[in-house]
């Protein structure tokens, strides 16, 4: 039935003139003045203007690619963003180019809401309506928040950086309540939480990073930055921060974390260490590799805790748009 594997991700710049147009990209529905685009883009500067989304992509992609020949998968696989070059639809009609008819689609998002799942089914709609008659049959596979590979790397990714002692701070982007209301984004995030920290016997937290927009529209909370100083004057001085709501170290952990949270922790006097995300973890590209098994050969659907595997495919009325 399936002949591809499409990677769909955010996307990022790639150099100092894609900053400017990839912001206004991803806030084209908005109306967010390019001078307050202009201050996010200072954040890019650090980095020579290049996230590092895209390369990190394409390491997972070449990471499947092995790991689909190792077990005979004869997929090719291909990549497109929501927000940059590779455009999701230029990616699709490159696909249909190729004779490409149903192709399985990995979102690098592991858990439910609305801009880490339904939106990207969304992208999906919008795109093969673009391409025509002629697109291929795009089915996304389901969220793997807590796929045994999935926890199984992020706990191997916490137990190469933490020490003895230290307070495990979980973190996610934040997003609106009203986006938080109308999906199980939270409750999986403290899930797999308290899985990782059981295993490895450590007190923990979940925290949130990364929110924009108006500041009277609230959002979830604490803010990674505000926890720390939370905790330092709770007598907390060692943390390991775990960005798990993220696949890759790209620009919202490389920054907002790296940088920012780095930087509060230093001024409180708080020893802090981040752990990797998942990224190329093989036990990682092993539960994708599971994922696509799944729908190719009806391997059984692996989970841990207590909500079983995500329904394939994703439920109606899930990870609603935020409302107001």
């Amino acid at each position: 039935m399936y002949d591809a594997l499409l990677v769909l991700s955010f996307g990022g710049p790639e150099g100092p003139d894609d900053v400017m147009p990839f912001l206004r990209n991803v806030t084209a529905d908005r109306n967010v003045p390019d001078a307050r685009l202009a201050v996010v883009a200072e954040q890019y500067k650090m980095f020579d203007g290049r996230s590092p989304i895209n390369d990190q992509n394409r390491a997972l992609i070449d990471a499947l690619r092995r790991e689909f020949a190792d077990f005979g998968i004869e997929l090719p696989i291909y990549f497109g963003n929501r927000n940059w070059e590779p455009y999701l639809p230029d990616t699709i009609q490159q696909m249909v180019d190729d004779g490409i008819g149903n192709a399985l689609v990995l979102a690098t998002s592991a858990f439910s809401s609305y801009s880490g799942c339904r939106q990207y089914r969304e992208d999906l709609e919008r795109a093969a309506a673009q391409i025509g008659p002629d697109a291929p049959g795009l089915h996304k596979l389901r969220l793997y928040y807590n796929h045994p590979g999935f926890v199984d790397a992020v706990t191997e990714r916490v137990q190469e950086t933490m020490r003895p002692g230290d307070r495990l701070v979980f973190t996610a982007h934040s997003i609106p309540l009203t986006m938080a209301a109308r999906c199980d984004y939270e409750s999986q995030l403290n899930e797999i939480a308290a899985i990782v920290a059981d295993r490895l016997g450590a007190p923990w937290d979940l925290a949130f990073q990364s929110r924009s927009g108006p500041p009277h529209i609230p959002w979830l909370e604490p803010d990674i930055n505000d926890h720390l100083v939370a905790l330092c004057d709770k007598g907390h001085d060692e943390v390991t921060i775990v960005p798990l709501g993220f696949i890759s170290d790209h620009m919202e952990v490389a920054f907002d974390l790296d940088v920012q949270a780095a930087e509060t922790a230093a001024s409180i006097g708080v020893g802090m260490r981040r752990a990797p995300t998942v990224g190329t973890h093989p036990l990682f590209v092993s539960a994708i590799r599971n994922l696509v098994q799944e729908k190719i050969d009806h391997a059984p659907a692996l989970w841990l805790g207590k909500a079983g595997p995500w329904p394939d495919p994703c439920p109606d009325g899930h990870c609603l748009a935020p409302t107001g």
